[in-house]
């Protein structure tokens, strides 16, 4: 999930990184035969099903092989690419949040792959429009899509019972939300509607943006050069959030140490606004359910947080393999391969058509509602270098307002005076 906007580590860091990564590049043969590396930040069971995924490829491919260079995590997957250009030893293929694609954009040697996404073989309108959106940077194809998901709704159906409230519908409106969050509300048992991520993070930023679109709000003008959110659509998502957290108090504000969850666990959070990441951290014994996020008008858009495999020249024959692995590796038979294995979503809208995608939802029932609410994304962030300074506007804006400390009028005018200044010095 691309939710990273701190900044990146010093000169000094990404140079020792740099050689920390060094002897992990790939190789040509004089035989013809051809080894690449990619870099990846996966652990647990997606390092395990991306090993398998790379043993059957190179059982298969003998001459064009994959080695897999684990790049310490994926937070700083952006930090350790430059590093390694840096150090040149970059790697073929890397595993990058979307948000970093606009910044890689600049590399002289990111492999443009707007020409392959074309071929009738690649069928690259089979991903989800968002999906396609984040690869694209100034009309340039600059990845292929390797993860994606959404935020929707999740509700302890306990807490609900207990305090005598309807369980969520997918034809929620704010109101209903608001409603309900306020009558799940206990302070004496210090029991909370809601919970919402307000460290100024990105984590924050990616809460609000569903609430600006849903009310027909942009964050940026469609050239991406001026602020558009200080409009009625962004008081009226402010508004919301001041009525539940300083009003209603209805909302418990996590710090950003994650510690909704644990809440969640004990009884202590009704709902939360989360994606498939953290379903696997939801105890056995929580009787949970997951519906839509609730919606403006009948509008229940969400946001998702698509990330990437970038590829990167180093000779055309690596080039070649490069591209023809990630080609492979997500294309739908063995991305649903994957998706089995973990428990991540689909990347294209013809996995869930395969036989196998029974079994998919057989072993995560859950993530049904995940997967259809890819279709209620209709909207990315905007792909520009200059992104996380747009997010920390945004963070410190909802967080002023959300711990009462300003006003929403206020923190919108202090916002976007401050996104217009960045956008005027891109």
């Amino acid at each position: 999930m691309a939710l990273t906007t701190k900044a990146a580590a010093g000169l000094a860091g990404l140079l020792a990184l740099g050689a920390a990564l060094a002897g992990c590049g790939g190789s040509s043969g004089s035989d013809g035969g051809t080894t690449i590396t990619v870099w990846h930040g996966y652990t647990d069971v997606e390092a395990k099903a991306m090993t398998a995924q790379v043993k059957q490829w190179n059982a298969d491919h003998p001459d064009e092989k994959v080695k897999l260079v684990y790049n310490s995590g994926n937070d700083n997957a952006l930090q350790k690419t430059v590093a390694g250009f840096t150090a040149g030893n970059y790697p073929d293929v890397a595993y990058e949040f979307g948000s970093s694609a606009a910044a890689l954009a600049r590399q002289p040697k990111l492999i443009d792959l707007t020409d392959t996404v074309k071929k009738p073989a690649f069928n690259w309108d089979d991903f989800y429009p968002s999906e396609q959106q984040a690869a694209e940077v100034n009309g340039k194809v600059l990845g292929v899509p390797a993860l994606v998901d959404n935020l929707s709704l999740v509700y302890n159906k306990a807490l609900f019972k207990a305090a005598g409230v309807p369980l969520p519908t997918a034809s929620w409106s704010w109101d209903d939300f608001r409603n309900a969050a306020k009558k799940l509300t206990d302070p004496a048992k210090k029991t909370y509607g809601w919970a919402y991520v307000n460290d100024g993070s990105e984590d924050t930023v990616w809460r609000y943006l569903p609430l600006l679109w849903q009310a027909g709000g942009e964050l940026l003008n469609s050239d991406n050069t001026k602020p558009e959110f200080d409009s009625a659509a962004g008081k009226e998502a402010l508004d919301l959030l001041k009525g539940m957290a300083v009003t209603d108090k209805s909302v418990y504000l996590d710090n950003g140490n994650g510690n909704y969850l644990n809440l969640f666990n004990s009884g202590k959070i009704a709902m939360l606004w989360t994606g498939p990441w953290d379903l696997s951290s939801i105890n056995a014994d929580v009787d949970y359910g997951i519906t839509l996020l609730p919606g403006h008008d009948g509008n229940h858009e969400t946001i998702s947080g698509p990330d990437l495999y970038m590829a990167f020249d180093h000779s055309k024959g690596r080039s070649e393999t490069a591209v023809k692995f990630m080609t492979w590796l997500t294309s739908a038979p063995v991305h649903l391969q994957f998706a089995i294995a973990t428990g991540d979503l689909p990347l294209r809208k013809s996995e869930s058509q395969l036989p196998e995608y029974s079994t998919f939802l057989e072993k995560y029932p859950a993530n049904k509602v995940f997967v259809d609410n890819l279709n209620n994304v209709k909207h990315v962030r905007p792909n520009i270098a200059s992104y996380s300074e747009v997010s920390t506007a945004v963070g410190q804006m909802v967080q002023s307002v959300l711990l009462g400390q300003a006003e929403p009028q206020e923190a919108l005018d202090t916002a976007s005076d401050q996104v217009a200044s960045v956008l005027a010095g891109q």
